[in-house]
């Protein structure tokens, strides 16, 4: 029977997912909860896509240098081949993996394991970044974080792309990115020539 394991005493699992734009500590929050989870003697295991080399091949690095080795995974199935005593997942960059990310995830909570995914929930352009949404609808924890407009101070809930890449994915940081506010993303160019 499917609901025979919870019976039996097996941990219910769930999913956090924290999401923002470029610059907003979605990143160092992830890494936040990971390392309590490890100081309170709990197994983790954490992933992020084979595609993210900006900092390092194998390191989940945030923008303030702070890092925890991760293992490097080309599609989110392998997420499900996590070890048994694992009891808390992380996933970083989440917006670049494929979409059978919510199916896996929600795989792992089942099997009774804290899922922390952090990722952008919008592309360049404002719109929704691949498996992010779905992520947001099937989580129980939401966490938002925002940066500082680099132009006018408010909070930032966009990554306005300054480089001119049409491609959805394009890796980079503050040499290609800036956080900015809804108005001042909307301007778009005309801050640039200021």
């Amino acid at each position: 029977m499917f609901l025979e394991p919870f019976f039996r005493g097996q941990r219910s699992g769930w999913i956090e997912v924290i999401c923002g734009s470029m610059f907003s500590g979605k990143t160092e929050e992830l890494l936040r909860r990971l390392k309590r989870a490890k100081f309170a003697n709990q197994k983790v295991e954490i992933y992020k896509p084979r595609v993210d080399t900006r900092y390092d091949n194998v390191k989940v690095v945030s923008h303030d240098d702070n890092f925890i080795l991760a293992t490097p995974i080309d599609h989110s199935a392998k997420i499900l081949k996590v070890g048994g005593d694992v009891t808390v997942v992380g996933i970083d960059e989440a917006q670049f993996f494929d979409q059978d990310l919510i199916q896996n995830v929600q795989k792992l909570a089942l099997s009774g394991k804290r899922v922390i995914v952090a990722g952008l929930d919008m592309d360049f352009r404002g719109l929704p970044f691949g498996p992010i949404p779905g992520l947001l609808a099937v989580a129980e924890y939401i966490t938002k974080v925002h940066a500082i407009c680099s132009h006018c101070g408010n909070l930032a809930t966009h990554s306005y792309r300054l480089s001119s890449e049409d491609s959805t994915v394009v890796l980079g940081e503050k040499d290609k990115y800036e956080p900015r506010c809804r108005s001042c993303y909307n301007m778009g160019n005309i801050l640039d020539l200021k």
